[in-house]
């Protein structure tokens, strides 16, 4: 589904400040894979996405989207095959905007668009039913401004979003990181019924160490650039925090990842 062959990036280039992000990375992710990627800071989690969502260009090798090369397509072009989510909540939605007129944005993605759009009461109803999935009362908000909702109501919304198009890949940043425990916890299981109702192919990057063995069938760890390891199936079902600390620990400096 997604592939990159021998990709590099390197920043700052022939200065004191030279950091390779990117090492010569190779990684086949197939369709309806959902990978985790764990690493700490400046491991290249993010230049990781950027490299896919077309961010940044790398210095060499490919990448493959759908069979699609896409190594020198810029970023706007490559959007029709992918959704990503943020750190921060504010980042995914309109703030000015009303709830449903944030869908309808969404919903209008990559279709052709005359001089009028609005929100019909056909859609209306659509979007009431797509939102009482979530379980926070959105659906009886609809002319609500999104700068009313709270962090995690805002990145639910925004999953929504993103998803509703179905993209043939989508890349989570680190997209309950900024949440509380609790609305962490409601975000990632929504994110997991979607995912696994729509078999998206997905990547996940993220900091806790515990949501990356317990979700998707996939881990990957990223170390100084490269890819530490890669684990799936019964080895992944069978991995523990405390395993895998014992055998990376050197490469696991940030504490955050032993949430």
């Amino acid at each position: 589904m997604i592939r990159l062959e021998r990709v590099t990036k390197t920043f700052s280039k022939g200065t004191i400040d030279e950091k390779v992000a990117m090492n010569g990375i190779s990684l086949h992710v197939r369709k309806g894979d959902f990978v985790t990627v764990i690493g700490s800071n400046g491991a290249g989690k993010t230049t990781f996405l950027n490299l896919i969502s077309g961010t940044f260009r790398p210095d060499e090798g490919d990448i493959f989207i759908d069979g699609s090369k896409v190594t020198h397509l810029p970023e706007h072009r490559r959007a029709k095959y992918l959704g990503r989510i943020f750190q921060n909540p504010l980042t995914g939605t309109a703030s000015s905007m009303t709830i449903e007129e944030n869908l309808a944005m969404a919903d209008l993605r990559g279709k052709p668009r005359g001089l009028r759009w609005g929100v019909t009461k056909s859609l209306r109803e659509h979007y009431r039913h797509i939102l009482s999935v979530l379980d926070l009362g959105l659906e009886t908000r609809l002319k609500d401004t999104v700068s009313l909702l709270s962090g995690g109501q805002r990145q639910s919304l925004t999953l929504l979003m993103v998803t509703l198009s179905l993209p043939k890949l989508l890349l989570l940043d680190e997209h309950t990181a900024a949440l509380d425990p609790k609305t962490a916890q409601r975000v990632i299981g929504l994110t997991k019924k979607i995912v696994e109702k729509n078999n998206l192919t997905t990547i996940m990057v993220t900091h806790n160490m515990q949501q990356a063995i317990r979700y998707g069938n996939r881990m990957i760890m990223l170390h100084e650039g490269k890819i530490q390891f890669d684990i799936q199936g019964e080895e992944k079902t069978a991995l523990t925090v405390e395993e895998v600390v014992r055998r990376f620990g050197a490469e696991l400096k940030d504490e955050t990842l032993l949430v």
